[in-house]
This record gives C-alpha cells, structure tokens and sequence, in this order.
C-alpha cells in the first residue's frame, strides 16, 4: 500500500514527541497535510514529502553522496514511489539504490525520523521542474558494508565523512547524540 496522508501525520507526530522543539517549524507540513495536499507525490507543488538516509558506518563516519543534479555533497535519499508503504521503506530503498549496499546490511536505528529538513530545491529545466521545497523525512541506519556500485544516472561518488562535516549544525548534534 503507498505511502498515505495518515502516514506522514502519524511520522510526523512520533518525531514531534521525540523533537518538540520543531513543532512550529513544522505546523507548516500539518497545515497542508489538514488542507488536503497530497505531499507525496513529486507533482505536488510547491512542496512535497522525501525520504533521506544518515548512514552511519561502525567508525561512526557518515555516508555523503555527489549528486549530479545539485553538484553538491548531500546524504542519500529522494522522491517517494508508490511501492513505498512507508517513509522508512522509501529511505532505505534510496540508500540501497543511490549506493548499492544491499537493504540486508544496514539497519534502522528507529522508525522514527531522527530529522526533518526543509529545503529549497532549484528548479531544474531538464525534468520541467519548478523551484519548490522538501519536507525530508531523515531514518539514522548503521551498517558495517561499504558503498556498493553507485546509481550513476543520480550520483557520481561517495565518501564517509566524518559527523563534524554534517553541514546542518542540529542533525549534526542528534547524530552524535544517536551514537554515543
């Protein structure tokens, strides 16, 4: 069964219990989802839901991926898809494409989200994309692999980083805070 609205309120809410501190910021995704937007499909504009991955490897390093569309370094994750039945599945599925490394060596540390990031994407002209935003729903996963052949339509390389490069200074912190 995809991805629902109950979905996404239901994630929204276990990490507001864990992160109270984001509730205003995040009214913003209630809000919409109260109005009757459907936030996960890629179509729905101006914003719409994702799925990121914080991999973490027994170093305590973090997974980062080039991604071709942004030239930037970013953590694995992207767009839902309606196979997905949750956003944690979407996750995990994201980490295993974008990387290779097979969904049996990592493992979830919640089903919970141990972030939730709003972002600006740019629009992108070749897929006829407007500017728009990202609720990105962030799943810690730990693993002990190591990248696997990379989805080289999406991502050019990858590279363990260690968690004081986490550009975002609160994930950086809960991350840390997961770990110890």
């Amino acid at each position: 069964m995809p991805i629902t609205a109950n979905h996404i309120r239901t994630t929204l809410a276990a990490y507001l219990d864990q992160h109270p501190e984001d509730k205003r910021e995040l009214d913003v995704v209630r809000g919409l989802l109260d109005d009757g937007d459907d936030l996960t499909h890629r179509a729905t504009l101006p914003v719409h839901a994702t799925a990121g991955a914080i991999l973490v490897d027994a170093a305590h390093r973090v997974l980062h991926i080039h991604h071709l569309a942004t030239g930037k370094w970013l953590l694995p994750g992207g767009h839902l898809e309606p196979a997905d039945n949750t956003l944690l599945q979407a996750a995990g599925r994201e980490l295993a494409e974008e990387t290779g490394i097979p969904p049996h060596l990592v493992t979830p540390r919640s089903e919970a989200p141990l972030h939730i990031d709003i972002h600006p994407i740019d629009a992108n002209p070749a897929k006829n994309e407007p500017a728009h935003q990202h609720f990105d729903f962030r799943f810690l996963f730990r693993t002990t692999a190591d990248v696997g052949h990379l989805q080289t339509e999406e991502v050019s390389a990858a590279d363990w980083r260690d968690i004081s490069e986490i550009s975002d200074p609160r994930l950086r912190e809960r991350v840390a805070n997961a770990l110890r």
